[in-house]
């Protein structure tokens, strides 16, 4: 017997394993700043009470879910299970708009259930010379609302509860500030992931302050370096292949529902945070 069901937080740690084994390569300690953003949004199917398929529909905020961690075991696919975890798991968001980060092959069955596209995002690895700012350094508590409001103001959504976990110090992930003049230039997010690290997210005035950003980074944590960079942020992508990171898998964005302004995603060099909480 098939039983869609919310996930628990323990079960977060095999779904992150599946996460790995598909190449998403997610970070060592995203479970716990996961399950904060929403721990009623994480949701799994089970057969004969095994897991056999997972999904995260994550409300941010009254108006604004995010769809992520849609994997299905391989010896359970192509039974129907997935779509109707899918659909179970959906209903979470209410008439929330939901954003997704889905591979491209999947767009026409996004679109089915109502999803449309909005633009692509693409990750970025490489190795980056590693060189310290004197300008950058931790973020402190008293930093997390700015950072939360420029990363809304870049990505179009407020994401507030993910984020305050998200800036929280970890054991494998900090957060780093570009002081500027008036205020802060930039700031970025690293963690170590099961293949070194990725940042995200990450935001910047110029491309002085980006580079240096991801320089420091690169002396703090040693590893190829992985961004997801949305084609919304051009100046960004040319950095990045200008930098010598190579262009790996592309993922389509997409919104059911009225999808968030595109002018406050537009231009600059910004990093989303993770594909799987957006």
């Amino acid at each position: 017997m098939t039983v869609f069901r919310n996930a628990t937080q323990e079960e977060l740690v095999p779904i992150l394993e599946w996460a790995a084994q598909e190449g998403w390569n997610p970070g060592l300690q995203d479970a716990a700043a996961f399950w904060q953003a929403d721990p009623e949004g994480f949701f799994v199917a089970t057969v004969g009470g095994e897991l056999v398929a997972a999904i995260s529909v994550v409300n941010h905020t009254e108006g604004f879910a995010f769809l992520g961690l849609y994997i299905a075991h391989p010896a359970s696919r192509g039974r129907g299970i997935g779509y109707g975890l899918w659909q179970h798991a959906l209903k979470h968001a209410g008439t929330r708009v939901v954003g997704l980060d889905g591979v491209p092959d999947q767009q026409a069955n996004y679109a089915a259930s109502g999803f449309a596209l909005f633009s692509a995002t693409t990750r970025f690895t490489g190795a980056v010379a590693a060189v310290e700012s004197e300008g950058i350094r931790l973020a402190a508590p008293e930093d997390v609302a700015v950072l939360i409001d420029m990363e809304a103001a870049a990505s179009g959504v407020r994401k507030p509860t993910y984020l305050q976990a998200w800036f929280t110090p970890a054991e494998s992930r900090q957060t780093w500030v570009a002081q500027g003049e008036s205020g802060l230039a930039g700031y970025c997010t690293a963690r170590r992931c099961r293949e070194g690290l990725k940042i995200g997210p990450l935001l910047a005035e110029s491309e002085e302050d980006a580079q240096a950003l991801i320089a420091h980074v690169a002396a703090q944590m040693s590893g190829p370096v992985t961004l997801d960079v949305p084609d919304t942020s051009g100046p960004l992508k040319t950095m990045c292949e200008t930098l010598g990171l190579a262009p790996g898998f592309a993922t389509a964005r997409m919104y059911r529902g009225t999808p968030v302004p595109v002018g406050a995603a537009q231009g600059g060099y910004f990093a989303v945070s993770t594909l799987e909480l957006g």
